[in-house]
């Protein structure tokens, strides 16, 4: 049986524009994130958003919710999902603030002390092997892209 005409799949692809070829970029890297992510649920336990919780509430322990949000630059609601079911799994632990019931202090248990430590095969372990192989400038270049980019989509967002 013969192939049906068209590009070739070792192709480089075709110029779209300086727009959509950065786009096409960004859909990667999100496609890699997500398939990563789902890998990692099943090699340990949980996802990439997930162990990125663990490790800022491992090295920022008693950091009330709403700040870890606003690390992350996600909505408080979306955190409070990521929260709920890394509690029910025994990795963190929440810690009511005796002044304020709304809010709660968070800290790691030993549980979630092993998934801190555990790198194998996890998005931050790629990042980092990137980082450490890409000049300085290159990266500075391409935070302030990163930034300017989701910056814009959020004030975009609020504006909308």
């Amino acid at each position: 049986m013969t192939r049906p005409a068209g590009p070739s799949l070792d192709a480089p692809p075709p110029h779209l524009g300086e727009v959509l070829d950065f786009m096409r970029l960004i859909w990667a890297l999100d496609h890699a994130l997500q398939t990563t992510s789902k890998r990692m649920k099943t090699a340990i336990g949980v996802t990439g958003p997930q162990r990125l919780v663990i490790r800022i509430v491992a090295r920022f322990p008693g950091l009330p919710a709403g700040e870890i949000a606003r690390l992350l630059h996600v909505h408080p609601s979306t955190l409070t999902g990521i929260l709920k079911r890394l509690e029910r799994h025994g990795l963190i632990r929440r810690r009511p603030d005796p002044k304020d019931a709304r809010r709660a202090f968070l800290g790691i248990t030993e549980k979630g002390r092993r998934i801190d430590a555990s790198g194998v095969g996890t998005v931050e372990a790629t990042v980092e092997r990137v980082i450490s192989r890409t000049p300085r400038a290159t990266l500075e270049r391409a935070r302030e892209v990163l930034k300017a980019l989701a910056d814009t989509l959020v004030v975009e967002l609020r504006e909308a």
